[in-house]
């Protein structure tokens, strides 16, 4: 009989090792998605801003035609714009993959949370079941 309570005890200390260790997991997916959130909102941010960059600038561009297309002013703006669309295109593209990443990390956020729900009804179905023999046992 001890010895069963003993492999019981040791059974039921494994468990919850090994959910530990899973909720660990699922804490440093939580921290990196919040990370990443928070990078998102910041990309958002300078998309915007880039937008109306480009935007001001083909303002410019349009008012400089009068000047000429040929002018070292107009050359000038159209370099800027080209480097503008280009840091946009760049932003944008990292906007899609971190949106990407972010809902991978949140399907498995939401895998972690049914593990952990999961494990949680077992180890309480266990400690039910087993009650008597662990209060005996001094837990």
């Amino acid at each position: 009989m001890t010895d069963a309570l003993t492999l019981l005890i040791e059974q039921h200390k494994k468990d919850i090792w090994e959910w530990q260790q899973k909720e660990s997991k699922w804490l440093e997916d939580r921290v990196l998605l919040e990370g990443n959130k928070q990078i998102i909102k910041e990309l958002s941010t300078k998309l915007i801003t880039m937008k109306k960059r480009a935007q001001e600038a083909e303002g410019e561009n349009t008012i400089i035609k009068g000047i000429g297309n040929n002018s070292p002013e107009m050359k000038a703006l159209k370099a800027k714009v080209n480097e503008l669309q280009g840091t946009l295109g760049s932003a944008q593209d990292i906007n899609d993959n971190h949106q990407r990443y972010n809902g991978k990390l949140q399907t498995r956020i939401t895998e972690l949370e049914e593990d952990n729900k999961k494990l949680s009804e077992q180890i309480t179905d266990y400690i039910k079941k087993h009650h008597d023999s662990i209060r005996r046992a001094g837990m």
